[in-house]
């Protein structure tokens, strides 16, 4: 695939509100998980909640989008100076040649769910306050964020659980490509809700503890929550050290609605059609974002595949015991950490991981440290094996 240039992006988790937060927080090792407080949930787990979600005022004229999700929208597209940056494209390109991709899972879901609980007695009536177009529904963020910023041209929401926000990034390069766009918005958000909670719960996929991915004793995953941007523009004349968008790897092996195929078969498929995307073999690599998501099953099909594929040299981590699961938003918070792992010369560490697993043979960092790579690689897989790698780079 052509090049194509992150001119900015941006990330807001339980690390912090921002790239500066985030890379402290990669940089110390420091997790920004927590116990399970949030709403009524009453669960023995760990999660991820960005702090002043509520906190957060929508527009007068984008209330009806009100919603845990859509305030995370705006938090996050207000940071780093993020929307200024989206502004001047479309100065640049004009309203309807900027296009929006954004993923997530469950979108405004909690905003269902306190519905629910002011129905009326004696119908069932949801209230006339609520919104489901523009809270629940997933296509909900990417509506927001269109008209948030005025555009008039394509919108789309992609969810495929969490793969969601990784695949925007290869929904968006096909566009540029074609010339139906000049830049795109890709990114993802997705925010607590008590489905989440209960449900991964409800599938014994939850932690007591906070995740620690690739450990021998992990078993399960910490929820979290977050939003990640960045804008795609032609990478024509991109100065050196800009990160680059690469090749992006798709593959769906359909084994199980909840587990991966044991083998990895789809992760491989992923990330091999990733590197045939960007022209690059194996060796290139020189990190690897693992999805890592501190699951027995998913971790070692992940490790199976990338042992398979790049043997046990390419140093790789999940930065998830940092940042809780952000489900529909992990593509795009993880892309941000590829990209912050290139600008900044870092390769993340794994809070919370102690022991490594040694049936998993792959080159494991339990510490964040120096080390320069060109080229990283990010994988995103989710329920129903639907699965997505992206490689990023640094212009020379």
């Amino acid at each position: 695939m052509t090049p194509l240039l992150l001119s900015a992006y941006t990330a807001t988790t339980c690390l912090g509100r921002g790239l500066d937060a985030t890379r402290a927080a990669l940089r110390a090792g420091r997790s920004g998980l927590i116990p399970c407080a949030f709403e009524s949930v009453q669960l023995d787990t760990w999660i991820g909640e960005v702090a002043a979600v509520d906190a957060e005022k929508l527009p007068q004229m984008l209330a009806d989008y009100d919603c845990r999700n859509n305030r995370l929208t705006q938090m996050g597209l207000e940071t780093d100076g993020f929307a200024e940056r989206v502004r001047q494209a479309i100065a640049r390109y004009g309203k309807a040649r900027v296009g929006v991709f954004l993923g997530t899972s469950t979108a405004g879901i909690l905003q269902t769910e306190l519905a629910y609980r002011r129905r009326d007695p004696e119908t069932g009536a949801l209230p006339d306050d609520f919104h489901y177009r523009r809270t629940h529904n997933s296509f909900s963020l990417a509506e927001f964020t269109r008209d948030y910023f005025g555009l008039e041209g394509m919108a789309m929401a992609i969810s495929t659980a969490c793969s969601s926000s990784a695949k925007v990034f290869a929904a968006a390069a096909r566009q540029l490509a074609l010339g139906s766009i000049d830049a795109a918005i890709v990114g993802g958000v997705d925010t607590l809700c008590l489905t989440t909670l209960y449900g991964f719960a409800s599938l014994q996929l939850t932690s007591t503890h906070p995740c620690r991915p690739y450990d021998a004793a992990r078993n399960g995953i910490s929820v979290g929550e977050g939003a990640a941007f960045a804008l795609l523009e032609r990478a024509d004349g991109a100065p050196a050290g800009s990160v680059l968008l690469l090749g992006t790897g798709e593959s769906s092996d359909a084994y199980h609605m909840s587990s991966p195929h044991p083998e990895g078969l789809g992760a491989r498929q992923a990330m091999a059609a990733a590197l045939r995307a960007a022209g690059l073999t194996a060796p290139d690599i020189g990190y690897i974002n693992l999805h890592g998501t501190s699951t027995p099953a998913n971790d070692a099909a992940e490790g199976k595949a990338v042992s398979a594929l790049f043997g046990d040299r390419v140093p790789c981590s999940s930065t998830k015991g940092a940042t809780g699961h952000t489900l529909g938003a992990a593509g795009a918070v993880e892309a941000v950490i590829c990209a912050l792992a290139l600008s900044d010369g870092l390769l993340p560490g794994s809070p919370g991981t102690e022991r490594l697993d040694p049936a998993i043979p792959v080159d494991y960092l339990l510490q964040t440290r120096a080390g320069q790579a060109r080229y990283v690689l990010s994988n995103s897989f989710g329920f129903g094996g639907s699965n997505c790698s992206l490689i990023f780079g640094v212009a020379a």
